[in-house]
């Protein structure tokens, strides 16, 4: 999957993932490739990428994911 990162200032993350493990606001999940559509709010946290080969601090935000494409929109 495409996966991006962003926050106000500046692109943080841009690149190919496998998987991508995140804080959601009711519980933690993972995407993979090929997930259903969602959209969801963020909880403070780490966004862990493909096990641990990337990790991404971020604050609140959300997450959109829809054909493939991850989008991470966090506060700074």
């Amino acid at each position: 999957m495409k996966l991006v990162v962003l926050n106000p200032k500046h692109v943080v993350f841009e690149g190919e993932a496998k998987s991508v493990c995140l804080t959601g606001d009711s519980a933690e999940f993972e995407l993979l490739d090929h997930h259903a559509p969602i959209v969801s709010l963020l909880r403070p946290g780490k966004v862990v990428v493909d096990g641990g080969r990337e990790t991404i601090a971020i604050k609140r935000g959300m997450v959109t994911f829809d054909r493939d494409e991850c989008m991470i929109l966090s506060e700074e």
